[in-house]
């Protein structure tokens, strides 16, 4: 007999906050999970974020009302451009996804996918930036109502390996001497580096944002990574993920000065550098600081459980140089049949704006401008 499960459209924010410890445990039984899935990080995404009467969190829970999550989507309702449930996280989250626990499988998608259908109403439900492999696919394939998947960005990913595995796969003996020689070149100068204790991880994020400016001086970069409300979410998110081990924050040090701090994101199948700061003395000095940061990278990832090292969203040419695979993030979009003309819609602002973004990148390339990449930047 299948389990007997219980849904609920939890809008309360104070019920949300205390979600923490059950989310937890379900978010450990998802192996499909991403950081941008956790409490922490939802949660204050949602204080720095949110806006009040919007909150929309879907819970199937085994048994009544007191049981145990088996499965949860972070969703929150907007109104323009058009009225739609949207995954929580917004535009700084690199992946959005639902949870579900792995040994429910099709039944709490089952339950969760008859959950959305009654949530939805009259809104269109949204999933921007979806992994392939992601848990929220397999309600795209239970979806019954009009339906539809388009690309969304590009995210670069690398195996998790060692750092001398990485450089192996560079395409030529000269490329990797190259490599080797700018590894050497860090050690001359005396560059260390250190994880920050998670007492620590609140000044060393204010550093790396201040460093994230700096170095950004004068050229176009992403406008919210210089927003207080952000600052505030990244601050209030990340100590309790170094903690739980979802977070790495790493220092730099020059001459006794922090010169870079680097956060690094980890799941159970993947890590992924999320956002640096580093000042321009490294580079009058010489150091190629792509290299540094992937050096640190790769070390929360070589000889460990994590699948993928992802460069996360972004397709710059200093990525492009280790020979990463392009991995296509998806937008599922699920409509029910008298809200099919909202899909529609939908899919007429997609045509729209990809034929505006390229128009753009034109325009870029034409001036020589390099823009700054996604979250992963």
């Amino acid at each position: 007999m299948s389990p007997a499960y219980t849904t609920e459209l939890l809008t309360d924010e104070s019920a949300f906050a205390e979600l923490g410890p059950a989310w937890g445990r379900l978010y450990r039984r998802c192996a499909a999970a991403t950081p941008f899935q956790s409490h922490a990080w939802l949660h204050s995404w949602w204080l720095s974020y949110g806006r009040r009467g919007r909150l929309r969190v879907l819970l199937v829970r085994d048994g009544g009302p007191g049981g145990e999550l088996v499965a949860a989507a972070p969703l929150t309702a907007v109104r323009r451009p058009l009225p739609a449930l949207v995954p929580l996280g917004g535009t700084i989250s690199d992946y959005g996804d639902v949870l579900v626990d792995d040994e429910h499988g099709e039944a709490a998608v089952a339950a969760l996918t008859e959950g959305l259908a009654a949530a939805a109403r009259t809104a269109l439900i949204d999933f921007r930036e979806v992994r392939p492999g992601s848990a929220v696919e397999h309600v795209y394939d239970r979806w019954s109502g009009p339906r539809r998947r388009v690309s969304d960005s590009v995210c670069l990913e690398l195996p998790a390996v060692p750092m001398a595995d990485l450089v192996a796969r560079l395409p030529s003996a000269k490329a990797q001497q190259r490599v080797r020689a700018k590894l050497r070149k860090l050690t001359a100068l005396g560059v260390e580096r250190a994880v920050v204790r998670p007492d620590g991880v609140d000044s060393a994020l204010r550093r790396l944002l201040e460093l994230h400016r700096l170095q950004w001086q004068g050229r176009k970069v992403t406008g919210e990574h210089l927003q207080a409300r952000f600052c505030e979410h990244l601050v209030r998110s990340v100590a309790p993920m170094v903690r739980s081990g979802d977070a790495v924050v790493t220092e730099f040090r020059l001459d006794d000065d922090v010169v870079a701090v680097d956060l690094t994101l980890v799941s159970r199948r993947l890590a992924g550098g999320y956002l640096y700061g580093a000042h321009p003395r490294l580079r009058e000095r010489k150091a190629d600081v792509a290299v540094m940061l992937l050096d640190a990278c790769a070390e929360h990832t070589g000889g460990g459980p994590h699948g993928t090292l992802s460069l996360l969203r972004g397709n710059e040419p200093y990525k492009l140089h280790w020979r990463p695979e392009p991995v296509v993030n998806q937008r599922l979009l699920l409509a029910r049949r008298h809200t099919a003309p909202l899909l529609s819609a939908a899919l007429c602002g997609v045509a729209v704006r990809r034929r505006g973004k390229e128009l753009l990148l034109r325009r870029e390339q034409r001036s020589g401008r390099r823009p700054e990449g996604g979250g992963g930047s």
